[in-house]
């Protein structure tokens, strides 16, 4: 019993087998083999024994991470090596948009037919290949060289030279840049990009206005002459009847306020600095120095103000370096900013610029798309100055939405937007004249201003100009002029406002920055029909408006004015189309075009008994009387319902 007893509690037993194999023969049986031959017999073993939805999945990552890496090369690695390995001389134009025709910037080539229609228009003139120079940054990228010699060198305080030390243009990453210039005019055709607050600042030393520069102009031939002649008689009566007021109204030898800042005066300033006129220049410096103030309880316009205040300041601080009109400039953009303050981002038409605030206008919660779309040119610069970069971030906003709306009709795009939804409305409503005419103009500036870079914008330039060529352009009869009309919800209409002739220079300064020749040809064949649309008037005047005849008619001419329009507002576009032609083309026919319409305005717009006066001239700058206001219209292309200012700004871009 015992015995059981034991045996049952005792331990279970086990046995072992012992097996001992020598290094070789284990090696030789099949054991551990670590070679490489082993190691992708092993790989290959394990990738079959998975199923075929995980190799699936892997293949298909493999492939997208492939495909992922081409598009980064693409998009990526051939604008930097094209930063990189370019030398100065060869980075004058680089348009990166689809379908783009390239062309030399100083002489273009044989013109390319862009459509069946292209070879109607006429031949491209031979144009001067300008030179390209190389010269140190001064306050302004714009250098003017005024028609009685070059003593622009001695305008610049030797700060400037500080600023441009080879040093601390190794600070920012970047080579010397070579530069267009043509008669005096230069422009840098690869401005940097980068944000604004990392660049170097530009010198705000205060220049005096005894600066020798500001010799009194030795005019060398008659029309020079007359343009400073008219000048000095418009800025007589401003001084006499409305000076530091907004509006001269020469007729009754008065003044009118719009936003009480002495508009005419600011717009004027750079006029007179580029004319020679010291004694002019200096006395309205100090107006601006002691009474200019913006700490106003008043509603101004964000474009008007933008274009004719914060434009006429850079330009001035542009040209002379002082630091004053920077000083100033930087307060109206500060004031100005609440405008952007929207759900959409979309600015508000209207800001109190003393108490901070901003409105649309009473009768609609729509802005024009021209007025918030061209502002750009003037923030963005104030960015660059300043070193502040929320100006241009502001504007740039505007600029990336507009891009990204549905809406337009290849390219083109209705005339207004709303500023709660940031959507167009009023859509099926093409046109280039008021209320969306700058929007084109100031795509293509922005362009040249960034450095060429921001190929958004140039894409949108380009497709906008085939739009026009697609829906907007005619021929008129008798005399088969090409002409931009409108489309209204698919049905065209032969308007064309004289507000649209600021195309022809704009298309031929895209041309002149190595965009397509046919832009060249279709801007010589514009301008004629703008030159036509005062040519083909009793006074020599264009109208506001005119009808084109598509069919011929006995006894008609191109042009039908109804009564409606039978006036003449002084606009710029024209004659600065004519300037713009005239330098890329050196032309004589668009210089004498411009004098032949400065004498039409001598003629019926003058107002004798020494007071106001005013006259367009493709020279240099001049005033203009329109609806009883003096403004100095400066070679600028900007909408509104009153005179215009687009100032050195745009000066800089027509390299």
């Amino acid at each position: 019993m015992y015995v059981a007893a034991a045996v049952a509690a005792s331990p279970p037993r086990r046995d072992f087998i012992s097996v001992t194999l020598s290094p070789e023969e284990a090696v030789g049986a099949g054991g551990y083999n670590n070679s490489k031959a082993r190691r992708r017999r092993s790989c290959w073993r394990k990738w079959k024994q998975l199923s075929r939805l995980q190799r699936s999945i892997i293949l298909f990552l493999f492939a997208a991470l492939t495909v992922c890496g081409v598009i980064s090369y693409t998009s990526v690695g051939e604008p930097w090596k094209s930063l990189t390995n370019k030398s100065a001389d060869e980075r004058g134009t680089e348009p990166d948009a689809p379908g783009l025709k390239l062309a030399n910037p100083a002489v273009l080539p044989a013109p390319q037919k862009a459509d069946a229609n292209a070879g109607d228009y006429p031949e491209l003139s031979p144009q001067k290949k300008p030179k390209l120079l190389h010269g140190r940054r001064n306050p302004s990228n714009f250098q003017i060289k005024p028609p009685w010699g070059d003593v622009r060198q001695q305008t610049r305080h030797d700060t400037s030279k500080a600023v441009e030390e080879p040093a601390q243009a190794d600070k920012q990453g970047k080579t010397e840049k070579s530069v267009i210039s043509w008669r005096g005019a230069v422009i840098e055709p690869d401005q940097s990009s980068e944000p604004p607050s990392s660049r170097i600042k530009e010198p705000e030393k205060p220049l005096s206005v005894e600066s020798e520069s500001q010799k009194e102009p030795v005019p060398i031939n008659e029309r020079q002459m007359a343009v400073v002649e008219a000048f000095r008689h418009a800025w007589k009566g401003y001084k006499d009847f409305a000076w530091g007021h907004d509006e001269l109204k020469p007729l009754s030898k008065s003044y009118s306020e719009w936003f009480g800042l002495g508009l005419t005066l600011i717009d004027a300033l750079d006029t007179m600095w580029i004319l020679g006129l010291r004694e002019e220049f200096e006395e309205a410096r100090k107006w601006v120095a002691n009474d200019l103030a913006f700490d106003k309880n008043v509603d101004v316009n964000l474009f008007e103000s933008t274009i004719r205040i914060l434009g006429g300041l850079l330009s001035t601080y542009h040209l002379s370096g002082d630091s004053l009109f920077l000083e100033k400039a930087k307060d109206i953009g500060n004031r100005l900013m609440p405008a952007f303050k929207t759900p959409s981002k979309i600015p508000y038409s209207d800001v109190n610029i003393g108490r901070g605030t901003a409105h649309p206008p009473r009768w609609t919660s729509d802005s024009t798309v021209a007025e918030v779309t061209s502002i750009q040119l003037e923030f963005r610069e104030l960015s660059r100055l300043t070193g502040d970069e929320k100006y241009q971030k502001a504007v740039d906003e505007v600029m990336k939405h507009v891009h990204t709306l549905s809406g337009k009709n290849d390219g083109l795009v209705p005339m207004f937007i709303n500023t709660n939804s940031g959507q167009f409305t009023h859509l099926g409503v093409y046109t280039l004249g008021a209320r969306a005419d700058s929007y084109y103009e100031y795509l293509l500036k922005q362009w040249i201003q960034g450095g060429k870079t921001e190929n958004e914008l140039l894409e949108d330039y380009m497709r906008a100009i085939e739009g026009v060529k697609k829906h907007l352009l005619q021929r008129s009869q008798p005399k088969k002029l090409t002409f931009v009309g409108e489309l209204a919800h698919g049905h065209f209409s032969a308007k064309m406002d004289h507000l649209v002739c600021f195309l022809p220079g704009t298309l031929a300064l895209g041309a002149h920055n190595g965009l397509t020749a046919d832009h060249m040809k279709l801007a010589e064949a514009l301008i004629e029909t703008c030159y036509q649309m005062y040519a083909q008037v009793e006074t020599g005047l264009s109208p506001e408006i005119v009808h084109f005849n598509l069919h011929a008619q006995n006894g008609h001419k191109d042009v039908e004015i109804k009564p409606a329009d039978r006036h003449n507002l002084l606009r710029p576009e024209t004659v600065e189309s004519l300037f713009y032609m005239y330098r890329f083309t050196g032309d004589k026919k668009y210089q004498d075009w411009g004098w032949e319409i400065l004498q039409n305005f001598n003629k019926y717009t003058r107002k004798q008994q020494k007071k106001i006066t005013l006259k367009p001239t493709a020279l240099a700058g001049a005033e203009y009387v329109r609806t009883g206001a003096l403004c100095r219209q400066n070679c600028c292309t900007e909408p509104s319902a009153g005179c215009r200012d687009g100032g050195g700004l745009e000066h800089r871009l027509m390299g």
